[in-house]
């Protein structure tokens, strides 16, 4: 007799059926369920609330600026001036392609330089044992609490010493590794790499630099994948510091952008253009490695 007919019998149907839902779920049973109405209904609200922003940028570039001053809030229905505002952006004076391209180098360079260190970071908090390990740790997590204005000056200076002053270097150094990347590696090989893993690698043979890349480094790919993803928009849509190291000079893309506003007019079907530009990368970015990441999270997740 399973033990299903054996509760019925001692304690009833009602506990028969709760222990038979628990077993269910136990095994897996009903994982694949899909969710009813009222959970595609709240889907579709938010994913209409979090697209309209950019529908809304996308109309105002297929607008004019007449139009625009006479109605600040567009119909549904898209204009006609589009691409002759992206023609007046590419063919501006802002140096659009140049901004593209060290956009391109600073996000791509600083994303791996994140990822290559903070998961460095993060192994040797969270595996390796040694004096002041937590301490270090609660000053790296502490250093998240100091705005970024406060060393400006200081970092500023530096950059000028240095000879850096109008480089892409001098921007791409200050975010190699970020203490947000340190703490999130160091959670994530905390709770998804057993020790077990780790002391096979070393019975067989492996030092501690080869058991990071041959096993610490395979297994914190979901994790990795994405803070490549957070550092790489954070680093693409930086504006503060980049114009200050940097200005007109050699700029990255939100800088460049901010050179379509004149002094005395702001032509905004001219100004959204630029931003529809700017957000097209990103959005070919998230099209492109949605699926997988969601895929690392959740084979990270079951392995864990």
């Amino acid at each position: 007799m399973s033990s299903v007919g054996m509760i019925e019998q001692t304690a009833g149907k009602g506990a028969a059926r709760y222990a038979a839902r628990r077993r269910g779920n136990a095994l897996g049973v009903g994982s694949n369920r899909r969710g009813g109405w009222v959970t595609y209904t709240l889907l579709t609200i938010v994913l209409l609330i979090s697209f309209y922003p950019i529908y809304y940028t996308f109309l105002l570039a297929s607008s004019d600026a007449p139009t625009i001053a006479q109605n600040p809030i567009p119909s549904l229905i898209p204009g006609g001036n589009f691409l002759d505002n992206i023609s007046r952006v590419l063919n501006s004076d802002i140096k659009f392609w140049q901004a593209l391209w060290n956009s391109i180098v600073v996000a791509v360079v600083t994303s791996v330089s994140v990822v290559l260190f903070a998961t460095l970071a993060g192994f040797s908090f969270a595996k390796l044992r040694f004096r002041g390990r937590r301490a270090l740790l609660v000053f790296v997590i502490a250093t998240m609490a100091v705005p970024t204005q406060l060393g400006v000056v200081p970092l500023f200076i530096l950059m000028s010493e240095l000879g850096w002053t109008g480089k892409l270097i001098a921007v791409i150094v200050p975010g190699m590794v970020t203490a947000f990347g340190v703490f999130w590696m160091t959670q994530y090989f905390e709770e998804s790499l057993p020790y077990e893993l780790i002391e096979a690698a070393r019975v067989d043979g492996c030092n501690m630099i080869r058991t990071f890349w041959n096993v610490a480094l395979p297994a914190a790919k979901p994790a990795a994948a994405m803070l490549a993803l957070f550092t790489f928009v954070a680093s693409w849509t930086n504006f503060f510091w980049p114009f200050i190291v940097l200005g007109s000079s050699n700029p990255t893309l939100p800088v460049s952008l901010q050179l379509l506003q004149a002094s005395y007019f702001k032509d905004y079907s001219l100004i959204m253009a630029g931003v529809v530009l700017a957000t097209i990368p990103l959005i070919l970015l998230f099209i492109v490695a949605g699926k997988q990441l969601v895929s690392g999270i959740m084979a990270g997740a079951v392995k864990g």
